[in-house]
């Protein structure tokens, strides 16, 4: 019978196994099948009933590393477009497996001094990269979600407060319905951020000039008025993933002032835009936001389960987010708290730690390098899409994502939309590369993101030919 006392031992065995499988994973990520659809039999091996007495680590261990590096689909390499991920730098990838190893419990200085050390300075280090006022506060979450989560739980506070109740002691019981209005490029997340808010996913007010959800102005504008004073949230979008559009932040900025409402900003991978002077201008009026939401696990290049929300009043966290009373928890305000206390998670990972190792080990320079590489990478698969016979571009590129359709001559627009949700599940099917469908202004389109730091032309263009080959097959 296996027990982890009698097994300590194993514990650096059991490390050097997982080193041992990461060289290769790693050098092959460039080669491999993204996904290898061969590999899946061997998924029944982590099933079966729950073991009575344990095999022991190293078989266990030995077991994992032979299933998961066989299966695991390769998002950390240079050929996964379907969503917007990042992968892992060098340095967060060894931060990252820093944090497993310490093992520190980040909610508050009693628990972790370190941890919460780290989480300060990897948030100062956030706002200096994008360029946001000194005053400005945030918290890590564990993704864009939870980060929007936050933002919008800060907005519901200023608005009950608004209206002269106190939400985190009463609720929202009595209260009017909260007006969210947006242009037509809001993300699910922040719908169920809104949702689990008890706001509502589909009490948004889109306000839209087309299907590819640009943001009527006038529109919002009179709806402003209409509202005669009463708070209101703005929310806008900075970096849509289906297209790569923004909504036009410096004016969602001065309509927040003249109608004193509050405007978040989901910039999950746009706000990385502010970072070079040739797309600054896409995230212009940022700064006057009053809350940001963002993934680290996208364009920053750390592990998974990496978000942060950044907001213009700080002073407004602890309220919302502290704990009630008990006796052996410090409060929001005690010199032993953190940010377990000002953000939605309470039991929490060290995760600022990959952040913190990047930016140490690439700094604002280095960021700025990857950023302007990915976009020109963009220009790069939007020329090779524009010459391409058989392939028509559906957007603009302004930073990232290239949004685009398999469009042989002869066909209608309902053969075309089959034809391309028929090669999007022959892409995955296929493995060379990780492309998946969506439908932009009602095509059916394949809408790759650059942000993986491991992405070269080679691979760009590998994507252009298995589409056209495959294309041409269905």
């Amino acid at each position: 019978m296996a027990d982890p006392l009698t097994e300590q031992a194993q514990a650096i065995e059991a490390l050097h196994e997982v080193l041992a499988a990461a060289g290769p994973f790693l050098d092959g990520l460039g080669d491999r099948l993204v996904y290898d659809r061969a590999a899946e039999p061997l998924l029944a091996e982590l099933g079966g009933a729950l073991p009575t007495d344990g095999i022991g680590t190293l078989p266990a261990v030995r077991r994992l590393l032979r299933v998961g590096t066989a299966t695991a689909t390769g998002s950390a390499g240079p050929r996964f477009y379907h969503f917007v991920i990042g992968g892992s730098t060098p340095a967060a990838l060894a931060a990252d497996w820093t944090v497993s190893l310490l093992d520190q419990n980040a909610f508050a200085r009693a628990a972790s001094n370190f941890a919460t050390e780290v989480e300060t300075v990897a948030l100062r280090w956030l706002r200096e990269l994008f360029g946001l006022p000194e005053a400005w506060g945030g918290v890590l979450t564990a993704s864009a979600t939870f980060a929007n989560f936050a933002g919008l739980l800060l907005a519901t506070h200023w608005w009950g407060q608004r209206h002269g109740v106190d939400v985190a002691a009463q609720g929202l019981a009595g209260l009017p319905r909260m007006p969210v209005l947006s242009g037509g490029l809001i993300h699910p997340s922040a719908r169920k951020a809104l949702q689990m808010l008890g706001h509502g996913k589909d009490t948004v007010e889109v306000f839209a000039r087309d299907g590819t959800g640009r943001l009527d102005v006038a529109a919002l504008r009179r709806r402003l008025s209409e509202l005669d004073g009463a708070p209101a949230v703005i929310t806008g979008t900075a970096g849509d993933p289906e297209s790569g559009a923004f909504d036009p932040i410096e004016e969602l900025a001065e309509l927040a002032q003249r109608y004193g409402a509050w405007l978040h900003v989901d910039g999950a991978f746009g706000l990385f835009a502010a970072l070079s002077p040739r797309t600054a201008h896409l995230v212009a009026g940022i700064e006057r936001a009053d809350s940001i939401a963002a993934d680290a696990h996208k364009w920053l290049n750390v592990p998974y389960e990496s978000g942060f929300a950044l907001v213009r009043d700080p002073a407004r966290i602890p309220h919302a987010f502290g704990m009630p009373g008990a006796a052996y928890l410090p409060g929001p305000q005690d010199p032993a708290g953190g940010y377990g206390l000002l953000g939605p998670e309470s039991s929490r990972r060290a995760r600022a730690l990959p952040i913190w190792a990047t930016l140490a080990a690439y700094g604002r320079t280095g960021y700025r390098q990857l950023v302007e590489r990915h976009c020109e990478l963009a220009q790069h698969l939007a020329a090779a899409v524009d010459q391409a016979p058989d392939l028509e571009r559906l957007a603009e590129v302004p930073l990232n994502v290239v949004c685009f359709r398999y469009h042989p001559a002869g066909l209608s627009e309902p053969e075309l939309d089959r034809v391309n949700r028929a090669l999007g599940g022959a892409l995955l099917a296929d493995g060379r590369v990780f492309a998946g469908t969506t439908v932009y202004n009602g095509h059916v389109a394949l809408r790759p993101a650059i942000s993986n730091w491991r992405t070269t032309a080679a691979d760009l263009d590998l994507l252009v030919q298995v589409v056209r080959e495959l294309g041409a097959k269905v």
